[in-house]
């Protein structure tokens, strides 16, 4: 027979985040960020996508930002995290900046 599974009040506090956990954290929601801003991902409010080319340039610069001024500081997981990431961004902005019309 199993054991009862506990009640979310009984089972405490969640554990805490260590800064590996808020680092990729951060990166995840600057990447989910520029996804919706391509128009990649639908806005969860709305539920509709909308591009938004010069937002998503903002995010992108932001996250090689935080890049540059952490450099030296992040473990290998997380340095390889974020420049996959930002690789990723960074093909799908020149996609989507390749659907503009000419004007």
């Amino acid at each position: 027979m199993s054991e009862p599974t506990p009640k979310p009040e009984e089972s405490g506090p969640p554990p805490a985040l260590t800064p590996r956990d808020l680092f990729l954290g951060l990166v995840q929601s600057f990447q989910l960020a520029a996804m919706q801003q391509l128009g990649l991902v639908p806005d969860p409010s709305t539920d509709a996508t909308a591009r938004d080319l010069p937002q998503a340039k903002l995010s992108i610069d932001m996250l090689e930002m935080l890049k540059a001024r952490t450099e030296g500081n992040l473990t290998m997981e997380e340095g390889r995290f974020l420049d996959h990431v930002l690789t990723e961004l960074r093909l799908h902005y020149v996609t989507e900046a390749s659907k503009e019309p000419k004007g």
